[in-house]
């Protein structure tokens, strides 16, 4: 009696979905070298430009990218993908515009 083609998926009783396993190549690069390159890059744009945009002058401690570079190395390390921000921009201001961009 014929059997039905059996389907691969690589992903099967290894525990974790694709969404999983693109979280952990994103984690992959922020190595070392990311660390380096961010801290050059504060040093070089110190200013939070959403606060700049405003009249305001704040520290920035985060290298954003602007557009989400989903995994994607060679957006990831395009140095004018990047822009400096203080926390509160990144962690509010900037993830409402990506969650809206989703939909």
């Amino acid at each position: 009696m014929p059997r039905a083609p059996s389907t691969h998926d690589p992903y099967a009783g290894r525990g974790q979905s694709r969404d999983q396993e693109r979280a952990q190549a994103d984690h992959r690069l922020y190595d070392y070298r990311w660390q380096q390159a961010r801290l050059a890059y504060l040093a070089e744009h110190p200013l939070c430009v959403m606060c700049e945009a405003a009249g305001i002058a704040t520290a920035a401690g985060v290298v954003d990218h602007i557009i989400p570079h989903r995994g994607d190395r060679v957006l990831f390390w395009d140095r004018g993908n990047w822009q400096s921000l203080c926390t509160e921009h990144h962690d509010s201001a900037k993830q409402r515009m990506e969650r809206a961009q989703r939909k």
